[in-house]
């Protein structure tokens, strides 16, 4: 019988747009046969988790058995439809703490609020699980590091959703690219143009039934809640999404969006960090609570070849 590698195994198991490497990781030397199972656990289970979801369970090599949200009645509804749609039965948890004490959970892939991430990978870690993280993969520079010396301490597989390295003509283009096709490459433009609506300003109000604040807000600092944090679209759904314009949770939509079209002007022109990087922008749009600039324009500047 063909063995698999954990390696082969878990890459297979992730949706097809998201199954790339992007953190450098020791592969175990355990083997998984064709008849194995991977049991994973979706952290994040309101926007992104469900692709996460939808992705891993099309795997045959792969059995969801927990869903993880701050938010009780999104978890619950959630794990409901997860019944109705496949005929099997989940796990919820509000803390995930809980999944990473579950022995029999063998891999966690994260969809939560971009300060989550980071401590939810090193915790994956130190508890055995492999990971895929969603993009961006820390919260800032010093936390990306630490989850690299996790997954190399504790020989974990960690894989990181820049999903345009998934895509086979994107990979042919860079290797065309490489290759001098159309001459010496040397600068990238980058464009992302997304509308993003007023969302006002709600003020503070109560902590709305079935979601535990404190395990939400995790390792940001506290403060009360607002609607503020919630989009129109998921206005059921409390605190989804607006997270993202509060720079305790979120980095704007360079952060958000901005992240892809990043990693492709860099993987294109092959080069790693910058030297320098000036940054200007702004609220111009609307008077609402938002945090983070509406409209950013960023300049990456590289050293001159020798």
């Amino acid at each position: 019988m063909k063995k698999f590698s954990r390696r082969d195994m878990l890459k297979s198991a992730l949706p097809t747009s998201v199954a790339v490497m992007a953190i450098p990781t020791i592969i175990p030397a355990r083997a998984f046969g064709a008849n194995d199972r991977i049991r994973m656990a979706v952290l994040g289970v309101n926007g992104r988790g469900k692709d996460h979801i939808q992705g891993l369970m099309k795997q045959e090599n792969v059995q969801i058995v927990t869903l993880c949200d701050p938010d009780s009645v999104v978890s619950g509804r959630e794990a409901q439809e997860f019944e109705k749609k496949y005929n099997l039965k989940v796990s919820t948890e509000q803390d995930q703490r809980k999944v990473y004490d579950d022995k029999n959970i063998d891999a966690v892939s994260i969809a939560t609020p971009n300060h989550w991430h980071a401590l939810a990978t090193i915790w994956a870690c130190q508890a055995g699980k492999d990971v895929y993280v969603e993009k961006p993969g820390s919260h800032n520079i010093f936390e990306g590091r630490k989850m690299i010396e996790a997954a190399a301490k504790y020989n974990r597989i960690v894989q990181h959703g820049v999903q345009l390295r998934s895509s086979v003509a994107i990979q042919e283009a860079i290797k065309h690219l490489r290759e001098g096709l159309i001459g010496k490459v040397y600068m990238a433009r980058g464009l992302v143009f997304k509308w993003r609506p007023d969302i006002g300003n709600q003020g503070k109000s109560a902590v709305p039934e079935g979601l535990n604040w404190d395990i939400w807000q995790g390792p940001a600092q506290a403060e009360e809640f607002s609607k503020n944090y919630q989009a129109e679209e998921f206005s059921k759904n409390y605190v989804h999404y607006n997270w993202h314009w509060f720079w305790k949770y979120g980095n704007g939509d360079v952060g958000n969006q901005g992240v892809h079209e990043t990693d492709l002007c860099m993987w294109g022109l092959d080069v790693g960090l910058p030297e320098e990087i000036t940054s200007q922008g702004a609220k111009m749009l609307w008077n609402d609570c938002k945090e983070t600039p509406e409209t950013l324009t960023s300049i990456y500047k590289y050293p001159k070849e020798e």
